[in-house]
């Protein structure tokens, strides 16, 4: 008797699963038709006629690619595939995302967390039920070989916790709350937006049943993939939706001369040729006005210089990149080698057994973990030429010297940020103090991994602390100082808050601190052209891209040479 009961409710529930594997193949072969019908109707302008033509395309290819995507799993489905499976899951999980978030933005949940977080010391005691809950639960794993009373305890506790959170959204919600939920949820697509939330979440269920998965032939390697891609998706998202999609985004608007306010035109190559037009032309002698040489109409003078005895002189379209350019460039080759150098060397002093070791380890980081705008403002003070510590010390010293000596030095009173000559270098100084202490953890932590049996070794074949350092501690120790080049070049040619903040006017004085990062957002949220700062920024991407694949090759060719 009990095996035909157990028979009967297999073969139920085998039918359940396979109704609800029908009813999935027709839930997407919905989605399908839906999908491409308005993703057509977008297109050709039906439908959000009035939206700009780039966004209704880049909505029209997502949904072209839920319709194909969408159908290939009722496809496979319908053959009892588990890639199947693995397509509807996403589908309907992608599905349930953007109808919850869109949802939420639409009833305007996102600005009410400020009142959420007013109200939120009103809900402190029923939250603290919700810990008194998970205690309850806790305490059931101590009954391990009495399974009804560790099972009551866990299903006490949970329906504290639950409890306990409903009461908390209760206490914390403004009195207006049903008012609310009847003004928002009586239009349509509020209305709408949470039953696809339903929908897409009733089919993931369905989809995602132990008696689905085996049905559809799922392994059990199957189900832990998606398990792990389930755990890995919000990153996952995170990245298309807030890098990989605004970079490609900003890509497209290089060719436009889009403003940020909807008024975009397609101008191809335009941007760029803006910015690479240069025209060189030789001087008859060193101070020629530039007038009388270029096209002053078009171009403005960049530089003038002296090659094999003859004047050239340099002109762009865009004076200003270049000299940005040549900013950060000047700005990446004095600031690195400022603060790797150094790192190195202190590295290697702090990697000894002396005492207090570790209390240096900790002040020479603290530097790196400090913000980039505190740490500018402070440095902003001591520059200053007038009430500075920096300029007191050089006066003090300056006195002292003529006092002991009589050497009659004069005090130069530097300015060290209103001085062109000083400017850019002042804030190389700083941000290489603040970079020099990351960089020694990073060296310390390379120099620990090499063995100390090939210094002791090294010592007793006779070489000298030079020579360990020199022929043993640089060559073991090239990845870490390939990692730390690489990331610091990368941040030097990035280099942007500390000159917004340290300089006055930005980019001054005479535009000698002007970088391209600085160029770039003074074009784009200061003049308002985006088309122009995104080919900037894509220019900026390629300078990057090819200074880093340089030191890769050159660390490869200088691994092979070592081996």
């Amino acid at each position: 008797m009990g095996k035909l009961m157990e028979k009967m409710k297999r073969l139920s529930s085998d039918k359940q699963t396979q109704a609800l594997i029908h009813l999935t193949i027709l839930w997407h072969s919905l989605i399908t038709v839906l999908g491409l019908g308005v993703a057509v109707t977008l297109l050709v302008g039906i439908l959000l006629s009035q939206t700009p033509f780039w966004l209704r395309a880049i909505i029209s290819i997502v949904l072209f690619a839920t319709s194909i995507t969408s159908g290939l799993a009722a496809l496979n489905l319908n053959r009892k595939r588990r890639q199947g499976r693995t397509l509807s899951l996403v589908v309907n999980y992608l599905g349930f995302l953007g109808c919850l978030f869109y949802g939420l933005h639409v009833l305007g949940i996102f600005s009410g967390i400020d009142v959420l977080a007013a109200n939120f010391g009103r809900g402190l005691i029923p939250l603290a039920g919700v810990l008194v809950g998970y205690l309850i639960s806790a305490t059931g794993d101590r009954f391990h070989h009495q399974v009804e009373i560790e099972e009551r305890f866990r299903k006490i506790g949970r329906w504290v916790a639950w409890i306990s959170t409903v009461i908390f959204f209760i206490v914390i919600l403004t009195p207006n709350l049903p008012t609310f939920i009847f003004t928002s949820f009586s239009k349509p697509l509020p209305l709408a937006l949470m039953g696809g939330v339903f929908l897409f979440g009733f089919f993931i269920r369905a989809i995602w049943r132990n008696e689905t998965a085996n049905a559809l032939q799922a392994t059990q390697a199957h189900v832990e993939t998606l398990d792990g891609y389930l755990f890995l998706s919000p990153n996952f998202l995170g990245f298309i939706l807030f890098f990989a999609g605004p970079l490609l985004f900003s890509f497209y608007i290089s060719f436009t001369n889009w403003d940020a306010f909807g008024n975009a035109q397609w101008v191809g190559f335009e941007n760029y040729a803006r910015i690479f037009t240069l025209d060189l032309k030789p001087l008859q002698y060193p101070d020629q006005v530039f007038t009388e040489v270029l096209d002053y109409s078009r171009f403005d003078e960049v530089t003038r210089f002296n090659l094999f005895g003859q004047w050239y002189i340099l002109g762009a379209l865009d004076k200003l990149f270049w000299i940005a350019l040549g900013n950060t460039i000047f700005f990446c080759i004095v600031a690195v080698p400022l603060s790797v150098i150094p790192a190195l060397l202190i590295s290697n002093i702090l990697n000894s057994r002396m005492p207090g070791m570790r209390i240096f380890r900790a002040i020479y980081f603290i530097p790196s973990i400090a913000a980039t705008v505190g740490v500018a403002l402070i440095w902003q003070w001591l520059y200053n030429a007038s009430v500075g510590y920096i300029n007191y010390g050089i006066t003090t010293s300056v006195n002292l010297i003529n006092t002991v000596f009589n050497a009659g030095l004069a005090d130069p009173n530097i300015h060290w940020l209103s001085d062109q000559r000083t400017a850019l270098f002042s804030i190389i100084l700083m941000s290489a103090w603040q970079t020099m202490g990351f960089n020694t953890v990073l060296f310390l932590a390379g120099l620990q991994n090499i063995p100390k049996e090939l210094y002791e070794a090294a010592t007793v074949d006779g070489a000298g602390r030079w020579h360990r350092f020199w022929d043993l501690t640089l060559p073991l120790l090239a990845p870490t100082t390939f990692f730390v080049i690489t990331t610091t070049t990368i941040q030097a040619l990035q280099v942007f808050e500390q000159v917004f903040v340290m300089t006055n006017p930005i980019g001054g004085p005479n535009n000698s601190t002007m970088t391209l990062v600085l160029y770039l957002y003074q074009s784009g949220f200061q003049s308002f052209r985006q088309g122009y700062a995104s080919a900037i920024a894509w220019v900026l991407f390629i300078i990057i891209f090819g200074v880093t694949l340089l030191q890769f090759q050159r660390q490869r060719h200088t691994s092979a040479y070592q081996v």
